[in-house]
């Protein structure tokens, strides 16, 4: 009777141990993912890149002085549009001592030539009048006089121009700061009092304002080496602007650069573009911008969402999965083309009627799993 007994509890315990074990695997056992496919399409696909810049106006004029001294007084801001003449400022002149003595001493010089040559002259306008000397000898003495009295004038004028600013003798002592070409004000990098030089041959002079037309407007950008070979010049662009938000400006390709520079080790060449401007909006210069171009273009190929390829670990080449039943599918090494990004180009591997496997799908979280999950986290 013991026997039985001891059996029948060894009986029951290896019962108790599958039927824990068989609940254990069922409880902790995931269930299989099935997995979708889509086919290879026909469609077109284009191959763009993105140069970062900003945009600039096409030509951009520093207005500077002509003689040195100090700004009196400032009649625009910045951002006026002007015309040609206007005005902008006005500098008083301050003379240099070293120079105004010279030019006093100038006129002082021509003053004793000319006094000396007037008794000359008068001397012997009375000789010709008596006959003594000839006509051409008087001719010569009166050039000589008409010389001396120019040169007095000359001098007197240079006084004037150093010490006034104006060769006619102008109380104001000051000239005026004319735009030289119509335009936008982008800048007026000095204020009241600010003292100015002069622009001359070994100076490029202080600039009082900088003027450019905002409706001309440029992109100056930079592109890598890797991509330099594939533009041409007239090659449509469409430039967005950071301030301008959901807008793109149409731009053609003007320029690339016969010469790189090296950044952050990486060669970039410059590119500018001819901006197209539309009415009615506003574009500042130096607006940071993109502009996008295409590479390369193909229209009617296969292509495939790039998600769905795969990459050997050994050799990088791509390759995909093929359904060949019931969720059962084979590997198909495959040749890709260009990418957008989002689809590629199949050259070869595939046919339209290949269903390809979407390998990275996730298995959908159960819902006792998500409240077993969210009580474990509480």
């Amino acid at each position: 009777m013991n026997k039985v007994l001891k059996y029948t509890l060894i009986v029951v315990a290896v019962l108790a141990v599958l039927w824990a074990a068989a609940f254990f695997i069922k409880t902790n056992s995931k269930s299989s993912i099935s997995y979708e496919t889509k086919k290879p399409f026909i469609s077109s696909i284009e191959k763009k890149s993105v140069a970062t810049g900003k945009l600039v106006p096409e030509e951009e004029v520093e207005i500077k002085p002509q003689i040195s001294g100090i700004i009196e007084k400032i009649y625009l801001e910045e951002g006026v549009e002007v015309k040609s003449g206007d005005l902008i400022a006005v500098i008083k002149v301050v003379p240099n001592e070293q120079s105004l003595n010279q030019a006093s001493g100038r006129v002082k010089t021509a003053q004793l030539a000319l006094n000396n040559v007037k008794l000359e002259f008068e001397r012997n306008k009375l000789l010709f009048e008596k006959d003594v000397i000839s006509k051409q000898e008087f001719d010569n003495i009166k050039l000589r006089y008409d010389q001396a009295q120019q040169d007095v004038s000359n001098a007197q004028a240079d006084y004037q121009i150093i010490r006034k600013g104006s060769a006619g003798g102008s109380s104001s002592a000051n000239t005026n700061i004319r735009a030289t070409v119509s335009g936008t004000i982008l800048e007026i990098p000095v204020e009241e009092g600010d003292q100015v030089i002069e622009s001359n041959n070994f100076n490029d002079g202080t600039t009082i304002a900088s003027i450019a037309d905002l409706k001309k407007m440029i992109f100056e950008g930079k592109v890598d080496e890797g991509e330099v070979g594939k533009l041409k010049v007239g090659m449509p662009l469409k430039v967005s602007l950071g301030a301008v938000d959901d807008k793109e400006f149409d731009a053609k390709l003007r320029f690339i650069a016969p010469k790189g520079v090296e950044e952050t080790g990486a060669v970039q060449f410059k590119i500018e573009g001819d901006v197209v401007v539309d009415e009615g909006v506003m574009i500042r210069a130096g607006y940071s911008a993109n502009a996008s171009f295409i590479l390369e273009k193909k229209n009617d190929v296969m292509v495939l969402p790039e998600a769905l390829l795969q990459f050997d670990k050994n050799t990088d080449k791509p390759y995909v999965e093929v359904a060949k039943g019931d969720q059962q599918f084979e590997r198909k090494d495959i040749e890709i083309g260009i990418s957008d990004g989002v689809n590629v180009e199949i050259l070869s591997g595939l046919t339209e009627n290949d269903a390809v496997k979407i390998w990275n799908k996730t298995e959908p979280i159960k819902k006792g799993d998500d409240e077993e999950k969210t009580t474990d986290e509480e």
